[in-house]
């Protein structure tokens, strides 16, 4: 069978996945200590400049989301890494914390929204059968990025100081995120005369390989066809609960294992090693998801960050630190390889990026409540506790959810 250029596009996809972890907040959770410390700002301070970018990016979402659809997502991820690349040179040159407010959430609503509707635009244009196996390649490097960014910061600040952690974020950034998505991406497989997964005939009839195709009709919903089904107010209800214990324990975890008592170095290592354990769920999410409904996953990723947010209220050594992070990372590496595939499966890719620019605005959100819930609680009680709690909670009502979105009708 001949090499499918789809595969190229998971490579590109990759790139801009890896360099998009400098805005992550699970990297700005390395400087949080250091800059908190040299300027004297609250950790609600410095959690706000994240849930600013969270709201920038609510607003351009439907914007990006008609420009993925009409012109694809090349361009929209080269400038994409420019900006997060050039953000994070600019965070170099804090000298107070408006300068880091306007550098970092530029830097966080391009990570939101261009990111999140560029690279998952791609992978479901470009694939039916294999989407959610491509989706996991793509969190590898995601989840590469996650586990890369922060040592990168963290080595450069041990001789530099934190401006020098963010110059080599930035540098890396450009590097690694502009060129491939700036040249090799298309738009869809039919601008180049193919189809999706390589197949040469759509719709269950015989596939390249002589046999039945196991994949069934493709839905076509339109936006507002998508509003009006049950199962996606499930899925933005969903993403409502999950994302604030996903960014809420991802940008506050490290500063939560030092005030436990054990060093930075544990907690940057933690950090670590929690973006390799997603790395490792995510392609087990991904094959899993061709056998089992992305429903049941959904659940089950949601009940691994519940866990994990129980497992960090009391910390007692690294060892537990660890098993925290991995069990929290398992998580993430299902709820970021599954939620685009659950997205793209239940209601097509025709409109894809359109339906995904009005419901991202819930996740970018939500995204931006978590760390912000965490640095108030934090400064209220003077520790993790009682947001760790809270945590818990909104994981529980998010497993419900996930078990409840059963794929809608589809549209003709």
């Amino acid at each position: 069978m001949p090499f499918f250029y789809g595969w190229v596009i998971v490579g590109c996809a990759i790139c801009a996945a890896f360099a998009r972890q400098g805005a992550a907040v699970a990297t700005l959770s390395v400087f949080v200590e250091p800059m908190c410390r040299d300027f004297g700002w609250s950790r609600t301070a410095l959690s706000g400049a994240v849930s600013l970018g969270g709201v920038l990016a609510a607003f351009i979402s439907p914007v990006v989301g008609a420009i993925v659809d009409r012109r694809g997502a090349g361009v929209v991820l080269a400038l994409g890494a420019l900006v997060v690349g050039g953000a994070a040179l600019a965070l170099s040159q804090t000298t107070s914390l408006l300068w880091f407010y306007v550098a970092f959430s530029i830097g966080r609503m391009t990570f939101a929204s261009p990111f999140d509707i560029g690279i998952s635009g791609s992978i479901a244009s470009w694939f039916r059968r294999y989407r959610a196996q491509a989706m996991s390649y793509v969190n590898v490097g995601a989840s590469v990025g996650l586990a890369a960014m922060p040592m990168i910061a963290h080595i450069a600040m041990t001789d530099g100081g934190w401006p020098a952690g963010w110059i080599a974020l930035g540098i890396s950034v450009i590097a690694i995120g502009a060129l491939p998505a700036a040249l090799l991406m298309h738009r869809r497989p039919e601008d180049v005369g193919l189809m999706p997964d390589g197949a040469v005939v759509l719709e269950g009839a015989v596939g390249a390989d002589g046999g039945l195709s196991e994949v069934p009709p493709e839905p076509q919903f339109s936006r507002g066809e998508a509003l009006r089904t049950p199962a996606l107010w499930l899925l933005v209800a969903y993403t409502a609960f999950i994302f604030p214990v996903q960014a809420g324990i991802s940008l506050h975890q490290a500063p939560n294992i030092i005030q436990q008592g054990l060093s930075a170095t544990v907690a940057a290592t933690v950090v670590t090693t929690f973006s390799l354990a997603a790395t490792v769920a995510g392609l087990g999410f991904g094959f899993a998801a061709r056998r089992i409904p992305v429903r049941f996953l959904l659940a089950g990723t949601a009940a691994l960050m519940t866990f994990s947010a129980v497992a960090m209220v009391d910390i007692g050594s690294a060892t537990q630190a660890y098993a925290a992070g991995i069990i929290f990372g398992g998580g993430i590496g299902g709820l970021l390889t599954l939620l685009p595939v659950a997205w793209a499966d239940y209601f097509g890719r025709d409109h894809f990026g359109a339906i995904r620019g009005v419901t991202l605005p819930v996740q970018v959100v939500a995204q931006a409540a978590g760390p912000l819930i965490a640095g108030a609680l934090y400064d209220l009680s003077g520790s993790y506790q009682l947001s760790l709690n809270l945590f818990c909670g909104l994981g529980c009502v998010a497993v419900v959810l996930a078990l409840l979105a059963r794929p809608p009708a589809r549209a003709a």
